[in-house]
């Protein structure tokens, strides 16, 4: 399928557009035309798959799980129920809410939080497929370890007065669960992958786009002196520079990609990674809503803290 790509894509870029082979435009028109095929379709079945998988795994049932476990147990449950359920910060509120509502303890609430945007199940699929199976399988662990242990450490440091007041008053009532048939949840995958690869091409757009650029005109020793496994500060600088920014992870793996090829240490890519999604400012904006300044703040500290230190480790790991 890739080779048929390239051939298309260099037709493009050398018989359609006349771009001359080697120079700056054409590697980056040509990388753009590639990139965006494939990642493309590769989104649109991984979606498909993952809408059936979400079937299963309904908020209601995932509030039911994780209701009544003992920390630690409950902590790894949320944070595994996290990879399978959709999240984004427009759904920070209700489910937080929903959690704290369920008697579930602040630190669950928080491995579970953490998990669902940070190891997006889309983007391991494509690191899978771009980077191989032990990119991907690093990428999950440590989001898991992260989720798991960020959780217990705000679980015992006993910050649930710094939860707002409305959001234990609050009384949400779920819908039961409807039955379905394999037709509803093939239909329900299909739906999904419509849906959410529409949504979501913005992004991958934009991160080939972004990434196209760096790989036909960034040198590659820039990115080597900022950024490589030579520059001690590479690590936090990444995770600051992606806290700010706000990505889809699947428009994250493109740029990933191309920084890598430049240069850039897997563990200061996936450091920066998972500053974009899983610690972004939009995301931290809509928490405040049902948390309080000192809660965020611990929050937003115990992430930085564990993105550079999987940065720094992963760099010492894959050299």
């Amino acid at each position: 399928m890739q080779n048929y790509l390239q051939l298309f894509a260099d037709w493009v870029t050398y018989s359609v557009l006349g771009l001359a082979p080697g120079s700056p435009l054409a590697s980056s028109v040509n990388f753009f035309v590639n990139d965006i095929i494939w990642v493309s379709l590769l989104l649109a079945v991984i979606v498909f798959a993952v809408g059936i998988v979400r079937t299963f795994i309904t908020p209601q049932k995932v509030k039911k799980w994780v209701a009544g476990r003992s920390e630690g147990v409950g902590n790894v449950v949320a944070a595994l129920l996290g990879i399978p359920t959709p999240f984004c910060s427009c759904s920070a509120v209700p489910l937080f809410i929903g959690f704290v509502e369920s008697g579930v303890p602040l630190g669950i609430t928080f491995s579970f939080l953490i998990a669902s945007p940070l190891i997006n199940e889309v983007a391991a699929a494509m690191l899978f497929a771009m980077f191989g199976w032990q990119i991907a399988l690093i990428y999950i662990v440590s989001g898991l370890i992260i989720a798991i242990v960020a959780g217990i450490i705000i679980g015992r440091l006993h910050l649930e007065g710094e939860v707002e007041e409305f959001v234990w008053k609050c009384k949400m009532h779920d819908k039961a669960d409807k039955p379905m048939t394999w037709k509803d949840r093939v239909d329900f995958g299909i739906s999904e992958s419509k849906s959410i690869t529409l949504k979501v091409i913005p992004y991958i757009v934009l991160g080939i786009a972004i990434g196209a650029v760096i790989h036909g005109y960034a040198p590659a020793d820039f990115l080597l002196n900022i950024a490589g496994p030579d520059n001690p500060l590479a690590v936090p600088i990444a995770v600051l520079i992606g806290i700010p920014l706000y990505s889809n992870a699947a428009g994250m793996i493109p740029i990933m990609q191309v920084l890598t090829a430049k240069g850039m240490a897997m563990g200061t890519a996936l450091a920066f990674m998972m500053a974009v999604i899983g610690l972004s400012l939009p995301e931290m904006i809509i928490l405040r809503k049902v948390i309080r300044i000192k809660l965020l703040a611990v929050f937003a500290g115990i992430l930085f803290i564990s993105f550079t230190l999987t940065g720094y480790l992963f760099n010492a790991i894959l050299g």
